[in-house]
């Protein structure tokens, strides 16, 4: 009888961190022509790994000295599952120790070359040396050979092995981008409601996001929200109302008739609805969630559907990222941003100010109060406006400094499109109305940069985050297969 090995899937690892790989090459026949080169090849490599920041796992995997090693080694890198493999190129290598890693594995390769050396000592030079800093020699056969097999070429970092901060930045960014590949392939977004009022930009089709992410959309009701939010305790909520005090100032009005000092009852509200928010994305297992619900006047669906902008605000600071208005394409451009750890928050274009030549660029809704500067607002709303409902808004702006824009668009041939944009929010008043603006400025204008960015069909909403990461972007869409414009 056959024997059947059977997964027990209760015992497979959850792999919530991320894995990159390292995989060293050189020339075999190098080691006996050369006694205590292949030694210093291992601590070359020792040295690199060293550099790799500690938010990711590491899985060593020597070094391959022939084509023969190279097919040995696809099984085990294929096994191990990382998400990226960072190839070091120690020495000179030919390209057999690697072409059929290339083709086998899915995942982003980068070639790192790191010499030792500045530069040779040209007076005391000797092949020895000059094979201690080979590292870039064999990069344009191994990137010339990826062309021929039909893969994509792999990205390079040339540098050198010590005291070059330029490569620890480049590293640090492609481990980033290997946490972001890693978390989003295994994402699980919640989705509840509709559209708000047919916004046609915002429809989306879930497979889609399978297809190009990884990531599954989960259809949530909003019973189960107000299942949890029955299901809260006195205690829960002192404890909830508690930490909002204390994280959110609570100023007087100012000009906004509809705009108040954040009362009692809304206080209430929004600690309750945020307990069971927490609650509920907990138990349900969710990486961020969007949502739009009216639900009938005067009902318990409309109070706790119209209350989560202050639970998600704080759950969208502690990695979960949160998006209203349904809009399920963004949610992944604030995730995204989110595990850059640039923030991410929920933003649109606001009134323009012509003569300081910039454009207030924020939301109602949940925000990411972790990159606000200063502590943010609390205001209670007598209204929101466009939407039913009343209770507390948050209002901040974003540090000020450089920004990064994201929107995800989804375009006429059923593929996504990552429109991209830097910035600079600059210091100024911003408008009293319990919701979040920021002074966006542009170059070279912002009648100029406005009037490209709408050129490029982005949706109405899109992630806003601190410091200028397009090129980073860049790379995610690349390796995802999403076209992405830097505006």
């Amino acid at each position: 009888m056959r024997l059947v090995e059977r997964v027990d899937y209760a015992a497979v690892s959850d792999n919530r961190r991320t894995k990159v790989g390292v995989i060293g090459v050189g020339h075999h026949t190098y080691w006996a022509q050369f006694p205590g080169l292949l030694e210093e090849m291992y601590k070359k490599q020792e040295v690199f790994i060293q550099k790799i920041p500690e938010f990711v796992d590491v899985v060593d995997f020597g070094l391959v000295d022939n084509a023969e090693k190279a097919y040995q080694a696809v099984d085990a890198l294929t096994a191990a599952n990382i998400d990226l493999l960072f190839c070091d190129m120690v020495t000179y290598a030919t390209s057999g120790t690697f072409a059929v890693i290339m083709r086998s594995l899915k995942i982003p390769i980068v070639l790192v070359a790191l010499q030792p050396l500045q530069g040779l000592d040209y007076a005391k030079a000797n092949t020895y040396m000059q094979l201690m800093n080979d590292d870039v020699c064999s990069i344009p056969e191994f990137t010339g050979v990826a062309a021929r097999l039909g893969v994509r070429i792999p990205d390079t970092i040339i540098g050198t092995l010590y005291n070059d901060p330029e490569v620890d930045k480049q590293i640090t960014e492609y481990c980033t981008i290997a946490r972001v590949l890693h978390d989003l392939k295994r994402a699980h977004f919640g989705h509840i409601g509709h559209s708000l009022n047919a916004m046609l930009d915002m429809h989306f089709d879930p497979t889609m996001f399978t297809t190009h992410f990884g990531c599954h959309i989960k259809a949530c009701e909003a019973n189960e929200l107000v299942t949890s939010y029955a299901e809260v305790t006195d205690t829960e909520i002192e404890r909830a109302k508690s930490q909002i005090l204390s994280f959110f100032d609570t100023p007087d009005p100012v000009a906004d008739p509809i705009s108040m000092k954040l009362t009692e009852a809304d206080l209430y509200t929004a600690a309750r609805v945020y307990v069971a928010l927490e609650n509920f994305i907990t138990n349900s297992n969710l990486s961020g969630l969007a949502y739009y619900y009216d639900g009938l006047e005067g009902s318990l669906e409309r109070q706790v559907m119209t209350n989560l902008i202050v639970g998600n605000s704080l759950l969208t600071a502690k990695n979960i990222p949160m998006c209203g208005e349904s809009d399920v394409k963004t949610l992944v451009a604030l995730f995204i941003m989110d595990r850059m750890g640039i923030g991410g928050s929920f933003a649109e274009l606001h009134p323009i100010d012509f003569d300081g030549d910039f454009i207030l660029v924020g939301h109602d809704g949940p925000h990411n109060v972790s990159i606000a500067d200063g502590k943010p607002v609390i205001r209670s709303l007598k209204k929101y406006h466009g939407k039913p409902g009343s209770g507390a808004g948050v209002e901040f702006k974003i540090k000020t400094g450089p920004i990064t824009m994201l929107s995800i668009n989804s375009t006429y041939n059923g593929k996504f499109k990552f429109i991209i944009a830097e910035g600079e929010s600059v210091e100024g008043p911003i408008p009293a109305t319990g919701n979040t603006n920021t002074r966006g400025k542009f170059q070279p204008n912002v009648r100029t940069f406005l009037t490209k960015w709408m050129k490029e069909a982005p949706t109405h909403h899109f992630s806003l985050g601190i410091g200028h990461h397009a090129s980073t972007i860049v790379k995610i869409a690349e390796y995802l297969g999403i076209e992405a414009v830097v505006v």
